[in-house]
């Protein structure tokens, strides 16, 4: 064991994860593998039973049984046909408005959001079904990608979202709240990003032209009954999943297996449903939770050494040094996270950073579900901001040559919408309310 300061030891631990991650390592593996050499070089050879205590918490946590529950569910919505008839719906709707695609678009991710939580999905049904038809009807490579990706990151922000259920356990916070506070967050991006589309395509109407008549023209009640029946399967989905946490009815684990019974029963209901089906969606669930998970055991082996050993009192004080008193301390916090969005995966900045900025914003007097909101929907921002964006990654996979759409028309479309989280932030940070009214009438 090598005896060191803990600014000695907080220097390495960053130092290491910076080489592994720049080197290639999957990043649940570089945690776990800086853990394990700061733990044999600074501690002693019980830090073996500290792994295994860790690991034993993470596989008996309760309140994690409902990720896998729920990227069940988002992976059987996605196969069960029903974002099709959604577009398609809103599509006539809005279609008639200047950008009204992109809009559509917009409130296409929200609905999805609030059905599949899994941003991978969100991303993928859009650019599949929303990017091909903008595009066929002239609309800008900018416009049309920057829906996409900013549509379709809504889906780790509006709940059912698996950044909500790993992060309530880390910062003791309720998955409940957490899930009724998110709600009205993702709504008001979704209102911001729609307001920017429409001001942008009235400013720059050659990007977005309005549908030609012959594809509008369909009676009122035609469009009704495509708009209920669209809208009825998620909004069911929705209810049977927030609406049994809101009244108490159910726990976010409980309400995750019934979203996962409802949308299996969904799929069986527009004739997808197949044995098939049961078993591509429990093999695509196994695999995706299984990265979350190395990436989780991961991060809860580098937080308890880094902690155990001293670390987080370093950065502590470095954060609290900051001068502009509290708001000076959040401001450097919200940089921070900021900035490693853009260079590692969100799960591993929930899983290192809420432990050691959570018991600051509670020593400056921050209200605790306030702050975890702020946090998450800054972390929005690290979807859409190279060079680590995953919204644009997955947005790109999907592209087709003909669209003639490479990395760069994804990114130019995407960073205004960055611009637009940082006004969400604003509002957010003078009307707490946004935040924290619904949780605050929420039935034990």
């Amino acid at each position: 064991m090598i005896s060191a300061s803990p600014e000695v030891i907080t220097i390495v631990m960053f130092g290491l994860l910076i080489v592994l991650i720049g080197s290639g390592f999957p990043l649940g593996l570089a945690l776990g593998g800086v853990a394990l050499i700061s733990g044999l070089l600074f501690w002693n050879a019980s830090i073996f039973s500290l792994f295994y205590d860790r690991l034993f918490g993470v596989t008996t946590n309760y309140t994690f049984l409902a990720v896998p529950l729920f990227i069940f569910m988002g992976i059987m919505v996605e196969k069960s046909g029903m974002s099709t008839e959604l577009f398609s719906s809103l599509y006539l709707w809005l279609g008639g408005i200047r950008g009204g695609l992109a809009v559509a678009t917009i409130w296409f991710g929200t609905i999805l959001a609030a059905t599949v939580g899994v941003i991978a999905a969100s991303v993928t049904m859009l650019g599949l079904i929303a990017l091909p038809s903008m595009l066929e009807r002239g609309y800008a490579k900018g416009i049309a990608t920057g829906a996409c990706t900013a549509g379709g990151s809504l889906g780790i922000l509006i709940p059912p979202s698996i950044m909500l259920i790993i992060y309530g356990p880390m910062a003791n916070i309720s998955v409940g709240k957490l899930f009724m506070a998110a709600f009205p967050a993702g709504l008001t991006l979704s209102i911001l990003y729609t307001a920017y589309i429409l001001i942008r395509c009235a400013l720059r109407p050659n990007e977005a032209p309005v549908l030609p008549p012959e594809e509008r023209n369909v009676p009122m009640s035609r469009k009704l009954y495509l708009l209920f029946t669209a809208l009825l399967p998620p909004v069911i989905l929705v209810l049977a999943v927030l609406g049994s946490i809101f009244f108490g009815i159910a726990a976010p684990t409980e309400a995750a297996a019934v979203g996962a019974l409802a949308a299996t029963i969904m799929a069986a209901a527009y004739r997808k449903l197949s044995l098939k089906v049961i078993r591509d969606t429990c093999f695509s669930t196994a695999g995706t939770f299984s990265m979350v998970f190395i990436v989780v055991v991961g991060a809860t082996f580098f937080t308890s050494v880094f902690l155990g050993l001293g670390c987080g009192q370093v950065v502590s004080q470095f954060v609290l040094s900051a001068p502009g008193g509290k708001w000076g301390v959040f401001f450097v916090i919200m940089l921070i996270v900021f900035i490693l969005g853009m260079l590692i995966d969100w799960i591993g900045i929930v899983l290192i950073m809420v432990p050691i900025v959570t018991p600051i914003a509670g020593q400056l007097g921050f209200d605790p579900l306030w702050f975890s909101m702020m946090l998450i929907v800054n972390l929005q921002m690290s979807f859409l901001s190279p060079p680590f964006a995953y919204a644009i990654f997955f947005l790109q996979a999907i592209c087709r040559p003909e669209w003639k759409i490479n990395s760069s028309d994804i990114i130019r479309g995407s960073v205004p919408f960055i611009g637009i989280i940082v006004l969400a932030l604003v509002i957010m940070a003078v009307f707490p309310e946004v935040i924290t009214w619904l949780p605050g009438r929420m039935i034990n």
